[in-house]
């Protein structure tokens, strides 16, 4: 194996340190965010809805799902609810893992 190459835990835990500590708590925190805003996008996409559609599917507005999209704005679960089931006519399923 190559000493020179790094894996992403690598990386990640030089950049933010171990999990747990304070720096890698935000850094996770950030990145869940940013699967989430992803995923909404891509289901989105896959439906063949604009953001301006889904919003007004939603009783939203376009520039809110923009936001989600990109990780500007932190979303309740009330509202990944009505996106997911309302918006994207999906079902919405979260688990806890350990």
């Amino acid at each position: 194996m190559n000493p020179n190459i790094k894996s992403l835990e690598d990386i990640i835990q030089k950049e933010f340190g171990a999990v747990g500590a304070e720096e890698r708590k935000k850094f996770d925190e950030g990145f869940e965010n940013f699967k989430l805003g992803k995923a909404i996008k891509e289901a989105r996409i896959s439906k063949g809805l604009t953001q301006e559609k889904l919003a007004e599917k939603c009783g939203m507005d376009r520039h809110y799902i923009s936001k989600i999209e990109n990780n500007v704005k932190e979303i309740k679960i009330s509202t990944l609810q009505k996106i997911v089931e309302i918006g994207l006519n999906s079902k919405l399923e979260i688990k806890i893992t350990d």
